[in-house]
Parts: structure tokens; sequence; C-alpha cells
């Protein structure tokens, strides 16, 4: 993260220090204002995690002392236990991921970050050389990052207040793109832990019994699967009730376990508040730098030309524009996003605003990802996860391109 951090923020300011001294008036000034404007949002944005975080880590406080993050773990072992063998049988690790995963498929972004998060915390337990990224580690950062999304609701319903005729129509496109994103998230992980091996070397997984059989797991997932077709059919009807049913449902699973709720739920809010407060240097920093980028015009230096290269490939600039700042940013690509589905030029239902809609849905902000993550759980050393998540968001963006054109027809 070293290396990246100073690349940036060394990048950014040769381009406006070229920009300035070529006659280009005020480059300086405008790159001074977006570092100080990236800085001094770092803390709202991290205290703004502060209630979501309290929220949710008190609800999976809750869960793991009534035995529900054990019994999911169990449940869907066998297929987690063949990507992670470091993991020991039985362990909250894996019920911790679970939940993120599936709350990523639903949708719900502001309850996968704290599961996550808590994910992370379990896994850093089992590592050995603390501050140093382990290889499962990586490997929940990069399927994290690709996020499989059964239903992104957000652009759906951005989407239809643009005036869609069929808002719904991305979700094929952006389910298959982040499938292919978290295949090729999958290989890259296991194929780079092999060149970015860990200093001193992670201990080899000691033997452990074989995975039970897969159909409990088929069974869980083919669940999930009909709650998102019932969700995509009926999402004006059932999408407000699924925040206050998971708050109820996992309370009301406590209360069955006999677990003395308010303490438990204070605990695990308690731990919420001071993860967030953790993070806020790990957000300056990588906020800074990436404020500096877009400040700079370092990005738009490269991707317009770039774009004019591969427009004749279904990947116009905006598109690419798109790609490259969904990886930087979540609030500054869903700004671009909004605005291209109001221009008239463009719309929501046409080639372009299909695609972007869909880039949008099926990348992650990877680098806001990695320094959250792994800023909760102080490590700086993180090896090759910001290679896995940059591949995933290339995979992503190749894959959302070939099947837009196929179903909506090209430029």
């Amino acid at each position: 993260m070293n290396a990246v951090f100073l690349v940036l923020v060394v990048v950014s300011f040769l381009v406006a220090a070229v920009a300035e001294l070529s006659g280009r008036a005020g480059a300086m000034e405008t790159l001074s204002a977006g570092l100080m404007e990236a800085v001094t949002g770092a803390v709202p944005l991290a205290l703004g995690l502060v209630g979501v975080m309290a929220l949710f880590l008190g609800l999976m406080k809750v869960a793991e002392a009534g035995g529900m993050l054990n019994a999911v773990a169990r449940l869907l072992e066998p297929p987690l236990r063949r990507l992670f063998p470091e993991i020991p049988a039985g362990h909250p690790a894996m019920g911790a991921m679970v939940m993120n995963l599936a709350a990523n498929l639903l949708g719900l972004g502001n309850a996968a970050t704290p599961f996550g998060i808590r994910a992370m915390e379990h896994l850093e337990s089992l590592n050995r050389d603390k501050g140093t990224a382990t290889n499962a580690q990586v490997l929940f950062l990069g399927i994290n990052t690709a996020g499989i999304t059964l239903l992104p609701t957000n652009v759906i319903a951005l989407r239809a207040a643009t005036g869609s005729a069929e808002p719904a129509s991305i979700v094929a496109p952006t389910l298959i793109a982040t499938i292919v994103a978290t295949i090729v998230a999958v290989l890259g992980a296991r194929g780079l832990q092999r060149v970015w091996l860990p200093r001193p070397a992670e201990p080899m997984p000691e033997a452990v019994e074989a995975p039970g059989p897969l159909w409990p797991s088929l069974a869980a997932l083919a669940a999930m699967l009909g709650l998102a077709a019932a969700l995509l059919v009926w999402s004006k009807a059932l999408g407000p009730w699924i925040m206050p049913s998971l708050v109820v449902g996992l309370l009301l699973y406590g209360a069955a376990k006999r677990v003395r709720l308010y303490e438990c739920f204070i605990e695990g809010a308690r731990e919420g508040f001071e993860v967030a407060v953790r993070i806020i240097p790990y957000l300056v920093a990588i906020l800074a730098a990436i404020g500096m980028v877009r400040a700079s015009g370092a990005m738009d230096l490269l991707i317009r030309p770039l774009g004019r290269l591969t427009e004749g490939l279904g990947l116009p600039a905006e598109a690419l524009m798109m790609g490259v700042m969904r990886t930087l940013s979540g609030s500054g690509s869903y700004g671009m996003l909004a605005a291209n589905l109001k221009d008239p030029a463009i719309g929501p239902d046409s080639y372009l605003g299909a695609l972007l809609s869909t880039l949008y849905g099926s990348t992650e902000t990877t680098f806001y990802v990695l320094a959250v993550y792994f800023g909760a759980v102080q490590v700086r050393r993180i090896r090759h996860a910001l290679a896995v998540g940059l591949l995933a968001d290339l995979a992503a963006l190749v894959a959302a391109v070939i099947v837009c054109r196929l179903l909506f027809g090209g430029l």
C-alpha cells in the first residue's frame, strides 16, 4: 500500500505541475482544493459509518451469541472450505463471510460492510504474521470486491427515476459480469499468492477433515435465488421490508436462544464505534490520494485518448471513465451515472445507458474497500490484494461490454 499511495500522489502532483507550467493557470490551485476537499470529507464519511457499524455489529454480536454464525457456517462450509482450506472447521469467520456475501447478493451494501469487517477480524485472529495480509484475507477481499449481485437495487431505482421503460433490464448483465469477476478474482488470488509470498512465509494449513456434502449448500443457494427472484418481481412491495425484517429476525433468533439481547447488542455496537474510528486514518490517506488524482486531471488525461481507441470495441470514453471512477470513488461514479442517465443524448435505455448501469452495478470501489477492511484490522502489507481487485474490475468491465452488446445491440 506504501507504493500505491506514493504513486497516486506523485503522479497527480506531476500532472498538475506540468499543466501549470504549460500555461494552464490554476491547475495547482485546483489540486490543492481537491486535496483539502477529499481529506475534509474523510472524517464525516467515517463518522457516517458509525451508526451503520454500531447497528449491524450489534446484531452480529447477538447472532454470534445465539450460535447463528456457527449454524450458517456449517450449512455453507463445504464450498467455503474448498476455497479457504486455511480456516479451521466451524470457525466463526465462515459465518461472518456468508453473512457478508448474502448482503452483497441482495444489494444490501450498508449491511455488507460491517459483516465483512467482522469476517476480516475473525480471519486476522488466525494470522500468525500480524500486519501482513493472509491468503484467506486476500481471497475474501477479492470475492468481496467482485461482489456477485443478484439485485442491484440502487441502480434499478436510479434507472426508474430517470424514466427507464425497463429499469430492471440490467439485472442479468450485472449478474453475469459479477460472476465472471468473481471467478477471475478466485483464480487471480490463487495464482498470485505463489508470487507475493508473505514474509515470513505463511504456515501451510493443517490437515483437516474433508468437507461434507454440497447439497445443503446448494439448497441454501436455491433459496437465496428464489428470494432474489421474488424481490425482483415484487421489488416495490417487498423492498422496504428487507432491512426491518433482518433486524427483527436476528433479534427474535437471539431471544429464542435466550441471549441477553440488550447487553449483547450494546457490546457489539461499542465495537462498531471503535472500528469506525479506527479506519479514519486509512480513509484520510486513500481519499487524499484519490482526490488528488481526480483534481489533477491525470485520470481524464489518460482515459479520454484511450476511450477513442476502445470505442470501436463497444467501450466509449464515458464507459471507460465509469469503470475507472467506480474503482476509485463510489460517490463520484454514482454522480457520473446519474448525470449520464439524465442526459437526453444518452438516457437509461440506450446501449451506453445500459452499459454504464451495468458497470456501476458489477464493479466495486476497490481502493475504498481495501482501505476500510484492511484498516479495520491494522493490515498494512496487502500483498496481491490490489492486483486481485483490479483484475476482477477489469474482468467485470470486459464481461459487461460483451453482454450489453449482445443484449442491447451495441453502439
